[in-house]
C-alpha cells in the first residue's frame, strides 16, 4: 500500500508541480520614453515658474531634480531661487544651495561657474551663497585627537 501511495504521490507532484505552465510577461516593461536634457530642462523651469507654485510642489521638485544625476542649468537655478523667493522661504533657498554646491564636489569649477552665473539674481533677491553666511566650514571644529602627532 505504501508503495502504491509513494508512486501515486510522486506522480501527481511531477504532473501538478513540475507540469509546465506558460510563463506570462508584462509587455510594458520599461515603455517609458527617456527624457532628453532640453526636456528636463524646459519641464523643470515650467514647474518652477508657476505662479501658484506651494512649499511642498518646491521640495518635491528639488528633491526629484537633485537625484536627477545632473546640475541644474544656471536658469533652472534661478527658477528655482525666484520660487523660493516667492514664498519667502530663506532657509530653502540657502538648502538648495548647499546641495548644488554638493552635486558639484568632483568638479569646484563647475560650482563657481554656476554661482556667476545665478550672481545678479541672488543679489536681486537679497540672497547669500553659503560661503557668505559662513556655512561652508564647520561652526565647532575640534582636532581629532588621533590627528595631533
Amino acid at each position: 500500500m505504501l508503495k502504491t501511495f509513494a508512486r501515486f504521490g510522486v506522480q501527481a507532484v511531477f504532473n501538478g508541480v513540475l507540469k509546465r505552465q506558460p510563463v506570462v510577461a508584462s509587455s510594458r516593461l520599461f515603455s517609458a520614453k527617456q527624457e532628453s536634457e532640453a526636456e528636463i530642462d524646459a519641464r523643470l523651469e515650467s514647474y518652477f515658474n508657476k505662479p501658484d507654485i506651494d512649499g511642498w510642489e518646491i521640495r518635491k521638485a528639488l528633491n526629484d531634480m537633485h537625484g536627477l544625476d545632473m546640475v541644474p542649468n544656471p536658469k533652472i537655478c534661478i527658477a528655482a531661487l525666484k520660487a523660493c523667493r516667492r514664498l519667502n522661504d530663506f532657509a530653502l533657498t540657502v538648502r538648495f544651495l548647499e546641495a548644488l554646491k554638493e552635486k558639484t564636489l568632483g568638479v569646484p569649477a563647475l560650482y563657481d561657474y554656476v554661482i556667476k552665473e545665478i550672481q545678479p539674481t541672488l543679489k536681486e533677491l537679497g540672497i547669500s551663497t553659503p560661503e557668505e553666511l559662513g556655512y561652508d566650514k564647520p561652526e565647532l571644529y575640534l582636532q581629532s585627537p588621533y590627528d595631533i602627532h
